[in-house]
């Protein structure tokens, strides 16, 4: 956002006010005698004046679909900018469609945890997906993604993309840098074939529902080998919602452009939808102006409550990870139950390898292997007192649900058995209770099994 300061400075200043410091006091700060804030000191102010809004302590919600240019010739340069005719895009604002105060508050402090140049807030953490993939991929052209996948993801690239030409080849999220390296080779002639490019390579990690990490540092280098320094080499995009931001930064690890569900964790309460893309200025630039043309942008309600979110983001995920990791220690011992797929927990020497080297957390979300079947996990979910039988993740409430017959039934059974979604596997979202509630809760439950 323009500086909201410089305004508010030059009238004080007509005022006849001599401005320092002590004169602003409601300034936003970034820096303290020369100490760069903490991202969590940040989400209380960054990217808002309250001088500029009669003195709101916070940013009120503006619900206008358009806003008045100064004069003509401004109204014309902000639409070059929107229509690509000058570079940088629009420098104000205009249209609700394209931007709006609350939304670039949001995005300004969201790029903060990811250390990222720029941020887009969308209306869903699908589309936030979906723009990201139409910002990148034409006919004919391969996508090479992760697995498993968020389910609905699945089908947009291999099912929606595919009635455009667009096709993709997978590898499991474990995967070498070898191995990743093989399937680019065989994308690129795949490609090649169908007069495309290789548009994309599109990780999740962790992956929903399992939790099995991918190597992003693997993938980077896997990139740069197979493509050199050819200027077309595809983007790494990554889903960074379960252990974002607060325990994982992929852009630190190679990844050129990085997405969420808002709704999960930086939304936090169950109570809203919402996506965000976070990156370079040249690639958020290019899924900018998809989301200008196709309004997949947020309303500015919803901005403003994430903004509310991210001030106890940290807090709550805190807590939650804190809960996670004494539920889990329960849980790993208990005789009905067959494994789990919890980070801090890892066995296989490839996974713990990639934690140590990604991650500062475990995260609260796991998987929870019943020993059984479906019949077994429904009667476990059934018997939940305080958590909640639903979908979704990252609140602050503890969720439970079984994805083989909720989330990813709509993949084949065949490709569920070989990502490892089995009819056993709940996936569990700890919330911010008494943990030593939520242990009896699971006690009495597995119980009933």
């Amino acid at each position: 956002m323009p500086n909201q300061n410089d305004g508010t400075k030059k009238g004080l200043e007509d005022l006849g006010v001599a401005v320092t410091p002590r004169s602003m006091p409601n300034a936003p700060v970034e820096k303290i005698a020369g100490r760069k804030l903490k991202p969590s000191t940040l989400m209380m102010g960054h990217g808002y004046d309250p001088a500029l809004s009669e003195g709101s302590l916070k940013p009120p919600i503006f619900l206008t679909s358009t806003f008045a240019f100064e004069n003509a010739a401004a109204g014309k340069r902000h639409f070059e900018g929107i229509t690509g005719k000058r570079p940088g895009g629009s420098d104000g604002l205009v249209y609700s469609r394209f931007n709006g105060p609350n939304q670039e508050i949001f995005e300004d402090r969201l790029s903060i945890w990811d250390e990222a140049e720029d941020a887009l807030v969308f209306s869903s953490g699908m589309s936030a997906i979906a723009t990201v993939l139409l910002a990148n991929v034409s006919q004919g052209d391969v996508v090479v993604h992760s697995g498993p996948l968020y389910a609905a993801t699945e089908t947009l690239i291999n099912k929606i993309l595919g009635r455009f030409g667009v096709t993709f080849l997978d590898f499991p999220a474990g995967a070498s840098p070898g191995k990743v390296a093989e399937l680019l080779e065989q994308a690129k002639a795949q490609a090649a074939e169908n007069g495309g490019k290789v548009a994309i390579i599109y990780l999740e990690s962790p992956a929903n529902p399992t939790n099995a990490l991918v190597d992003i540092e693997g993938v980077y280098g896997a990139r740069n080998q197979v493509f050199e320094n050819d200027a077309a080499a595809p983007p790494i995009a990554i889903d960074n919602t379960f252990l974002g931001p607060l325990w994982q930064q992929p852009l630190k690890h190679g990844a050129d452009i990085v997405i969420y569900s808002l709704t999960k964790y930086v939304g936090g309460h169950s109570d809203l939808v919402a996506g965000g893309v976070l990156g370079s200025k040249a690639y958020m630039d290019q899924v900018r102006a998809i989301r200008n043309t196709i309004g997949t942008i947020c309303d500015p309600n919803t901005a403003w409550m994430l903004l509310r979110s991210l001030e106890t983001l940290e807090l709550r995920m805190t807590r939650a990870g804190e809960n996670a990791a004494k539920v889990c220690a329960f849980l790993r011992d208990h005789p009905k139950v067959e494994g789990l797929g919890y980070l801090g927990f890892i066995t296989d020497e490839s996974q713990k390898d990639i934690y140590d080297r990604h991650c500062s957390g475990a995260g609260s979300t796991f998987s929870l292997f019943i020993k059984g079947g479906e019949a077994e996990g429904f009667a476990f979910l059934d018997a939940l007192r305080i958590a909640k039988l639903a979908v979704s993740l990252g609140g602050t409430e503890t969720l439970a649900s079984l994805p083989a017959a909720m989330t990813h039934l709509s993949v084949p059974d065949e490709r569920r058995a070989a990502l490892g979604i089995t009819d056993n596997l709940i996936r569990i979202s700890i919330g911010v209770e008494d943990p030593d509630d939520l242990i009896a809760d699971f006690e009495q439950a597995l119980e009933a099994v």
